[in-house]
């Protein structure tokens, strides 16, 4: 019975968060921007001097832009939680009849939404610039379904340290110091074997390069010129993927939780 009151109050939420896009469409515009920008940047300005065995690089690209894409459209949920602890709109939720829970649930669910419109997007601009699917229907949608798994186990990661630091401009920041590594220390745009030896091993083992793989196996974007390197997790980047959302909701949806309760209580 509380699961569901919980999921109804989480729904509700999510709504108000919706109509909250609806109502600033800025929100959107410029969460695509910036992804739109690296596709045509590393298409059409580094593409010509990044060689990729067996493939054009602009399908071997999409996949890296739009795991980049999820994670920096997950960072959202951390931001609009410390935008709303700073505005005191977590205050207004505490007076109503609703379980706590509801509030990162909605916020999580609503940035997942928002996550699927830009994916939509991004392929659209993909296909425009050359990328192209060579896989069945489903594996495609088991692709983006991946990639939206992935971020919404990663929003909870936000979520926890929106709450931690409870400021908007101290969370981007924060953010974009952790995310801008992770993103491109991996293969997400060049090839892990051509990094530096201790870069190389970084990024095998970074759960981005996993779900980047993964996305390109599943969107039918390898070619058999390409070896994946002799690691676990690159080996079975699907297997790995799914194991990292695992790990991401274990650990960092007690961690918000009980960040979001020590919050309020203050």
């Amino acid at each position: 019975m509380k699961l569901l009151q919980a999921l109804a109050d989480g729904a509700v939420v999510a709504k108000r968060n919706l109509i909250k896009i609806k109502r600033v469409p800025d929100l959107l515009v410029f969460s695509t921007a910036a992804p739109i920008m690296f596709v045509l940047l590393f298409a059409y300005v580094f593409g010509g001097s990044i060689e990729i065995p067996g493939m054009d690089y602009r399908e071997f690209l999409m996949a890296g832009i739009f795991a980049q894409t999820v994670l920096f459209g997950a960072t959202i949920t951390g931001s609009g939680l410390a935008e709303d602890m700073t505005k005191g709109i977590i205050d207004r939720f505490r007076s109503l009849p609703m379980a706590r829970s509801a509030v990162l649930v909605g916020r999580t669910t609503s940035d997942l939404v928002n996550n699927a419109l830009v994916i939509v997007i991004m392929m659209i601009t993909g296909l425009i610039v050359g990328w192209r699917i060579h896989s069945s229907p489903l594996e495609a949608l088991a692709g983006v379904a991946l990639l939206l798994l992935f971020a919404y186990a990663f929003s909870w990661a936000m979520a926890w340290i929106g709450l931690l630091v409870r400021s908007p401009e101290v969370f981007n920041n924060a953010s974009f110091i952790f995310i801008f590594p992770i993103t491109y220390i991996a293969n997400t745009f060049v090839q892990s074997d051509r990094l530096p030896p201790v870069l190389r091993h970084i990024a095998e083992w970074n759960p981005v390069s996993a779900v980047t793989l993964a996305a390109r196996e599943l969107f039918g974007n390898t070619s058999p010129l390409q070896t994946p390197p002799d690691v676990w997790p690159l080996q079975h980047p699907v297997l790995a993927s799914l194991g990292w959302v695992v790990v991401f909701l274990l650990i960092f949806v007690p961690l918000a939780n009980y960040q979001y309760k020590r919050a309020v209580a203050r």
